[in-house]
This record gives C-alpha cells, structure tokens and sequence, in this order.
C-alpha cells in the first residue's frame, strides 16, 4: 500500500475501531458495576451473581457464532453493494437467535437452581444465583434478537449508532443498578434482585431502539416476507460459516465457564478472586475486541470487492497491531493492581489470590490480543472459522481444561497453578496461528452473483 493507501485504511479502522471498542467497553462494564455494587453488600451475592451470569455467558457464545456468520457474509456483501442478500442474511439470523433465546428462557427461569449446581455446590451461593437468574431470564428472550439488529447496523455503515444503543442501554443498566441495589432516591434496596431488574429494563430498551431505529430511512430492516425464505446456497454458505464459529463458541464458552467451576470450587475466596479478575480481563479485552470486529469488516468488504490484494494487506497491517494492542494492554493490567485492590471488597486471602491471577493476566493478555485480532477478526473477515475450532480443540480441550481439573481436583496444587493452566490455551495458539496466516488461506471472496438487480440495491 502506498501512503494515501495505508492513511485511508487507518481511518477506516478507527472509525469502526473506536465506537466497537466503546461498545464492548460499556458491555463489560454492566458486569464490573454488578461485581462492584454486589460485593459492596456482600461478597457471596458478588460471586453467586457473577456464576449465574455464566448461563448468559453460553447464550452469548451461541448468539454470537450467528451474527457473526452474518456479519462475515454480510460485510463481503456490503462490499459488492447487495442490500436484497444482506437483508436475507439478517433474517436468517432472526430465526436461529429467536429459537436459542427461548430455550435459555426457560432454563433460566423455570430452572434456575439446576443451572447454578454446574457451577457450584455452596448452597448460598447457588441460592443467590437462582434468585438472578428468575429474573434476569425474561431478558434472554430479547438479547438475540437486539444483537440482530445491532450486527447489521455495524456492517452497513451504522457502526456509531448500534455504539450509542448498546452503551446506552449499559449506562441505563448501571444507573438502575445504583438506584435498585442500594435502594437510592427512597426506593427499598433489592439486592440480587435489583440487579436483576435492571439487566431486564436494560436489555427491554435496547430491543426497542433497535427495531425502532431500522425504520429510518438507511437503515436495513428485514422483509417480514422474507423472514421464513431460504436459499440453498445462502444458506449453505452461512452454515459453512456458522457451525464453526459455534463449535468454536462452544468450545470456548464451555471450556471458560469450566475455568469459572474449577475456581468456584476452590472455595469462596478463589471463587471471589476469580469473579474480580474475570471482570479486569473482559475490561482489558475491550480494545482488542474492538480492533478484532472493526479488522473483520475493513477486510471483508476489501475481499467482498474482489480486491484479495488489498485484503491481504490489510491482514497484515492488523497483525502487527495485534502485537503492540497485547503488549500496552500487558502494562496496562499491571498497572492497575494497586486501583482493583482498593476498590473490591475481599478478604486478606482473596487479595492475596487476586494479585496473583492479575500478574499472570498481563502474560495471557498478549496472546489473547493476539489470537483475537487474528483468528475473529482477519481468519473470519475470508470465511476461514474452522481453525478457531480446531486449535480450541486442540489446546483449550486438549491442554488447559485437563490440567485445571487434574491441578485442582486430583493434585490440589497452589491456585496460582491452577490459574496458570487456565490461562495456557491463548499462549499454546501462538506458534499454530503465525503458521497458518502466513499461508493466507483466509483470502477468499465469499460472495455469489445472485438475481440481484442494481434498482433492488437503492
């Protein structure tokens, strides 16, 4: 790329990288207020809370693994200009999250306590999880269908406005946190379950401004006519996308909440320590998650075009930046130890626990910015998810979650080991995801000529 060439894509990535990162950073914050406000009441609320929110964890992943198929189609598609396939996309997206949400639904609320023994045996602990999860699974039926929404405005030039819709609904979150949890302004405080309400009305008024917004005129919405048709070779190209990325999300939504079981059942102050450090992490993650989504777009509307020349060079911008996003995050977490220290609630050995697993962070953070950027944004950006679930296989079920049980269960070896072997998975890709992008299997042009008239697209 010449210097217009390489200013133009900086500008693009920052224009797509700075609202997605807000974004995740806003997301993640609703579970950094929850374990702040929680543990201020009580430190088993904090971690009872914080394994309950596992449950949504899985659905995220699921959630997850089907826009992100539509958002690798459908950027490439934004690229080549086809609205009337973007809006097939979309309502096959609708379709499978409808269906996910209402199974996590019912689990959540009509059998919570069942759910919660997967990630404990304390009864308190269990029993404040289900006292969460009664309420905040009514949200679990509107969450798949907002991300949706959200995840076409992001491909079709409307990454700023899904920004301020999910983050304001986060700033709603929080505030009602404050108000309900603590009992503010003369309300009674609710404990667990204000937090509980408040993830509900949040995620009541994201559904609302989602649907509402995609009437304005530019904004994508899906032909309810539409919403039941299929395309044998949409669907098929979706699928080829989709069922890895699942397999990768499940894999890895699985494999983490285990990491989340092994440590809660360590004992209180491991499973306290843990839920801190989990929230330090999904704050740090933030830019590189960002850098990963706004990376996928930029190259997949490159590829889309058919320009697999420029694609490739972006790719290879997006590498090197994966590395200095890991090391300054790296800093970052050090940094921070004394500021998370002050502000949780723990006991001495907590701490003690706490400061441990954030030096070890630090290590596993370059190799997760790293693997973020590379693997969800420019293997997937050409369609190339199956290596994500291959190498999830391989090192997370393959290495770490045998050596967390075998460290915890069976040896009963220091926490700071067993926290080392749930960290190993991100270090263990680095050789096989250098190897593999170099051989830039990943460029591909995954769009087709579909019977798609040029007056369709206005």
């Amino acid at each position: 790329m010449n210097k217009e060439e390489k200013r133009l894509f900086y500008k693009r990535l920052i224009a797509l990288t700075l609202p997605l990162a807000f974004e995740s950073l806003m997301l993640a914050s609703v579970a950094a207020a929850d374990a702040f406000m929680l543990g201020r009441l009580d430190q088993n609320a904090m971690s009872g809370v914080s394994l309950a929110s596992q449950i949504q964890f899985i659905q995220n992943m699921v959630i997850y693994s089907v826009t992100a198929a539509g958002t690798i189609l459908g950027a490439q598609y934004w690229g080549k200009g086809d609205k009337k396939t973007i809006n097939d996309i979309f309502c096959m997206m609708l379709r499978i999250n409808a269906a996910v949400s209402v199974l996590f639904f019912i689990g959540c609320v009509f059998f919570p306590q069942y759910l919660m023994y997967m990630f404990a045996h304390d009864s308190i602990l269990v029993s404040n999880g289900a006292e969460y999860l009664r309420i905040a699974g009514w949200s679990y039926l509107l969450t798949g269908i907002s991300q949706c929404y959200l995840s076409v405005m992001r491909i079709s030039d409307h990454v700023g406005v899904s920004a301020v819709i999910s983050s304001g609904a986060v700033v709603l979150n929080i505030g009602l946190n404050a108000v309900l949890i603590f009992g503010l302004f003369g309300i009674t405080p609710l404990g667990i379950k204000g937090a509980a309400i408040a993830t509900l009305t949040a995620r009541i008024v994201e559904w609302s401004l989602s649907v509402g917004i995609s009437f304005k005129k530019n904004f994508i919405r899906p032909d309810l006519k539409r919403l039941f048709f299929r395309d044998k070779l949409l669907s098929a190209d979706f699928r080829k996308c989709c069922l890895p990325v699942l397999g990768a999300s499940l894999l890895w939504g699985v494999g983490f909440t285990s990491y989340t079981a092994v440590m809660g059942h360590l004992g209180g102050d491991a499973a306290a320590a843990n839920s801190v450090s989990a929230v330090v992490r999904d704050l740090m993650c933030c830019a590189c998650n960002g850098l990963a989504s706004a990376g996928g777009i930029a190259v997949g509307n490159r590829l889309g075009e058919g320009d697999l020349k420029r694609g490739r060079e972006y790719g290879d911008k997006l590498l090197v930046i994966s590395v200095i996003c890991g090391i300054i995050t790296a800093v970052i977490i050090i940094a921070l130890i004394p500021a998370v220290l002050l502000v949780a609630e723990l006991t001495e050995t907590a701490r003690k626990n706490l400061i441990g697993m954030m030096i070890i962070m630090a290590v596993y953070m370059i190799a997760r910015c790293i693997n973020t950027i590379v693997i969800n944004g420019v293997f997937a950006a050409g369609g190339d998810t199956k290596f994500d679930m291959y190498s999830l296989a391989a090192t997370m079920w393959g290495i770490a979650i045998p050596l967390s049980f075998l460290s915890a269960f069976v040896f009963g070896w220091h926490i700071y080991v067993v926290y080392v072997f749930t960290c190993i998975d991100e270090i263990g890709k680095i050789p096989w995801v250098m190897l593999h992008f170099r051989k830039h299997r990943w460029v591909k042009d995954l769009t087709r000529q579909r019977n798609n008239s040029k007056e369709e697209l206005q």
